[in-house]
């Protein structure tokens, strides 16, 4: 994501978004890699649409080396695993073809630069093994596979020209690469959507708007610098929360941005944050529709539309209100906790997010809380 400042008065400290904003890192109770069950399910309804979409570049092309990068690949359990999906997809179909020796395959792993790419690093032993064990299975050979880390912000260029094959990105591209301008009142400074952090449905109509200004200008960035990068007839898969409707407010996307406000509420009612410092925190996130997408697909005019859908994901899954509330949390937790630090100190966290497992757990009591995801298909013209 773009190195840029979240905007805040001049009594709270900037925050750079692109050295702040990660996930939680290591193994811990509140990592990310312990945490992040929920981008699974997420990553594992789209896995075929991935799979066949690699596979088909491959089939078109076959190249001696085939170059795959994951945008956004954090860390942890799920930074391999679609990368895994993707070698034995081409592996099986060369196993077919006594005439095909599998590629030579070169992954490009991409995140900010302050992700813990070591705890990737870490399971490269294990990776290798399963994929061992998979081709004597599958009777396709032993795959070469060539894995690189690459720190940066994928708002910008981080390849050589025409130099990748497929690209895969999962919830990630509704982070913005900054908190959107135009959320502070010109004239004395003062922030537009007190006591909310997202878009609500109290909101001003210059919210909303802001932030769909700053989803336009990043998603074009981020097609503009893939059009760079992409081969002629390669492709993208790109994951990211979404709404199902045209209106801003789609309670799906919403309704936990509205609980962490609450939480924050408490917080503040206690005294243990000040409101003015609740009111300047505004979060570099955006859900888009899937018309917003496709117009920007058009608008930069490089990539070919295949495929575009949203799926609902049920965040209540197991059945139990209390165990569904603690891994949402936890989630949010593992996600946030880097920006909340930064911006309130990190001595608030556990009280935060004490407050908010259980207001979501009430939450699921009551009723289903889901999520909506947008699957996009893209081919380079």
């Amino acid at each position: 994501m773009a190195s840029s400042l979240l905007h805040c008065s001049d009594k709270l400290p900037f925050l750079d978004v692109e050295t702040i904003l990660h996930m939680k890192e290591g193994l811990g109770e509140t990592s990310y890699a312990q945490n992040s069950s929920l981008q699974k399910r997420g990553m594992d309804t789209l896995k075929s649409l991935i799979t066949n979409a690699a596979t088909d570049v491959y089939i078109s092309q076959m190249p001696e080396r085939f170059t795959v990068a994951d945008l956004g690949c954090s860390s942890g359990p799920n930074a391999l695993c679609l990368v895994e999906d993707i070698v034995r997809s081409i592996g099986r179909v060369c196993s077919r073809s006594s005439s095909q020796p599998p590629p030579e395959f070169s992954v490009l792993l991409n995140d900010l630069p302050t992700n813990d790419f070591n705890t990737i690093f870490f399971s490269l032993p294990e990776f290798t093994d399963r994929l061992k064990a998979a081709a004597k299975t599958d009777e396709w050979g032993r795959p070469m596979v060539f894995l690189s880390g690459v720190p940066g912000s994928f708002y910008g260029r981080l390849f050589p020209r025409n130099s990748v094959h497929f690209i895969c990105s999962c919830s990630s591209l509704h982070w913005l690469s900054q908190v959107p301008p135009g959320l502070f009142d010109d004239m004395d400074d003062t922030p537009i959507n007190k006591g909310k952090m997202y878009i609500s449905s109290t909101s001003p109509v210059a919210v909303p708007l802001a932030y769909l200004r700053q989803f336009q200008r990043d998603f074009g960035l981020f097609l503009r610098s893939r059009a760079a990068e992409v081969v002629s007839g390669g492709r993208m898969v790109l994951a990211m929360l979404g709404r199902q409707t045209e209106g801003y407010i789609d309670r799906r996307t919403t309704f936990l941005w509205e609980l962490l406000s609450e939480s924050f509420a408490a917080l503040v009612s206690q005294g243990l944050v000040e409101q003015e410092k609740v009111d300047a925190y505004n979060v570099p996130f955006y859900a888009p529709s899937i018309h917003e997408v496709e117009e920007e697909v058009r608008r930069e005019g490089s990539f070919r539309l295949d495929h575009v859908q949203t799926y609902e994901i049920n965040l209540s899954s197991s059945g139990d209100a209390k165990e569904d509330g603690r891994t949402v949390s936890m989630a949010i937790r593992a996600i946030q906790e880097s920006m909340l630090s930064h911006h309130f100190g990190p001595d608030i966290v556990d009280a935060l997010f004490h407050r908010y497992t259980e207001l979501v757990t009430e939450s699921m009591e009551r009723e289903d809380v889901k999520s909506v995801q947008i699957g996009v298909v893209l081919t380079r013209l």
